[in-house]
């Protein structure tokens, strides 16, 4: 084993860890603002339960998400200092956005939000969340489109002298189509885990009610705000989802069309595809031999490859063993293959758990329609749900970053030429063990805190409000 080895799985793993948060607090900084929304439009005290109740473990969520954000950044220098040289020009710009521009704003008004509550006017109480949400969504697309142009890189040329990367066109590198694309299909998925999120917590505290109530006495009455508080924001989670599942699928087609024209191998390795052929067929499981690069076992849906990757069911779809030669011919000998039983299985576990999270949201829809209650049996579905989700978020990201290899930068430069060449396998080790046990640690607290706070529910965050007036002795809502 080398050190590029572990500084791979070590920027994998912090980068995997890390986007356990980021899709639930892209999503939850949306929903928290419409459950505010609603209780500004409409005064329900259910609504203004709901908004600190799910605010509060957004916030726990955010400032997890923070914290690993700044652990994986730290990365570039200790492990891939020749990537940082080569992409720091081009890098520098979207991700200099991204601080002053998004995070600056959703910080500043995370804090407005928090500790406004008794202070600020309602209205401008509601602007500071959704100008969170706002933040948190810039922020999401400057990244994304720092990531595009690794994969295909735009508004720029290589200085013959540094070999360095320097930005010419700052507005080809955000208006990349792989940029707007890759941010509408992460966003979105996004939104399916934020959405679940809410509907397994809401699943949760309605089966618990069915069980023994919230004081945990069996056979207790639940209070009766609790039930049609979480009636009304399983139904929030439902609709969420479906909508986002709709966004989902519609930028899923764009995203297999962009891997077509710019990232082919990907595309090809994905369906486990060797051959080029026209009306190629989908692969629905396949068994491939990689030496032999050829599938014994393939079990295929006729031409609707194509159809994805084209537009047309008899369209031309590249497959690895010519794309291959034609890497060779252009940047010299190497293996331009990906891992293909990573690329493969990642790909359809990605759809398959992703769209189940959806069905679970039409289904709950279906259920609850008019003033239905479901069965204690969709409340399990609903818990389960999120964990598909989230793993579902972390296969997307497997095979975008999977599927590129070897390359870092598409073309230009390869991860074996990124490494830092100063860095030892035992240092990469070292630090390695390190974020492992600091993650550990923090996923305890964090899981610890969300729990906690899931079962003590929001009865006790705000009174109940009797009129008009009593808005404004709203108590400090402690975070």
């Amino acid at each position: 084993m080398e050190a590029l080895d572990l500084a791979r799985w070590q920027f994998g793993i912090t980068t995997i860890y890390h986007f356990l948060f980021v899709p639930l607090t892209i999503g939850l900084s949306l929903i928290v603002a419409v459950l505010q929304t609603f209780w500004y439009r409409t005064g329900r005290h259910e609504y203004l339960q709901a908004t600190q109740f799910f605010g509060k473990l957004f916030l726990i969520n955010f400032a997890m998400g923070v914290v690993t954000g700044i652990v994986q950044e730290f990365q570039f220098g200790m492990n891939w200092s020749e990537y940082s040289r080569f992409v720091g020009d081009v890098f520098g710009a979207p991700l200099a956005m991204e601080a002053l521009l998004a995070f600056f704003l959703e910080s500043t008004f995370i804090g407005l939000w928090i500790f406004g509550w008794h202070r600020l006017p309602r209205a401008v109480h509601l602007l500071c969340i959704w100008l969170v949400a706002l933040g948190t969504n810039l922020s999401a697309y400057f990244i994304l489109a720092a990531n595009a142009w690794m994969r295909r890189p735009v508004g720029y040329e290589v200085d013959p002298e540094t070999g360095r990367a320097q930005l010419t066109d700052i507005w080809a590198v955000l208006s990349n189509d792989q940029a707007w694309s890759t941010y509408l299909h992460t966003v979105s998925a996004a939104f399916i885990t934020a959405g679940l999120f809410v509907v397994c917590v809401s699943c949760y505290k309605l089966w618990r009610n069915t069980q023994r109530g919230d004081t945990g006495v069996p056979g207790a009455v639940p209070p009766k705000g609790d039930r049609a508080l979480f009636r009304g924001t399983l139904k929030v989670g439902l609709v969420f989802t479906l909508l986002a599942g709709l966004i989902v699928v519609v930028s899923g087609d764009h995203q297999a069309k962009l891997a077509a024209e710019y990232e082919p191998m990907k595309l090809a390795a994905a369906e486990a595809l060797w051959d080029t052929e026209e009306g190629a067929d989908f692969s629905a499981f396949a068994v491939g031999d990689t030496e032999a690069r050829y599938n014994p076992i393939d079990v295929t849906v006729p031409n609707v490859l194509s159809f994805l990757a084209t537009g047309e069911f008899d369209g031309e779809v590249h497959g690895m063993n010519d794309i291959q030669a034609a890497y060779e011919e252009a940047y010299g000998p190497g293996d331009y293959t990906p891992n293909v039983f990573v690329v493969y299985w990642a790909f359809r576990l990605m759809i398959g758990l992703g769209m189940a999270g959806v069905a679970v949201a039409a289904l709950g829809l279906f259920l609850t329609r008019g003033d239905r209650s479901p069965r204690t049996w969709f409340y399990f579905l609903g818990m389960l749900a999120l964990p598909a989700a989230l793993a579902a978020n972390i296969l997307g990201w497997v095979l975008t970053e999977m599927g590129r290899q070897p390359w870092t930068v598409h073309g230009e430069l390869l991860t074996a030429a990124s490494v830092s060449p100063g860095v030892s396998l035992a240092t990469v080790a070292t630090s390695l063990a390190v974020f492992t046990a600091l993650y550990g640690v923090l996923f305890v607290v964090e899981v610890g805190l969300l729990v906690k706070y899931i079962k003590a529910g929001p009865s006790h965050l705000v009174p109940e409000l009797e009129d008009d007036e009593d808005e404004a002795r709203i108590p400090h809502f402690s975070y």
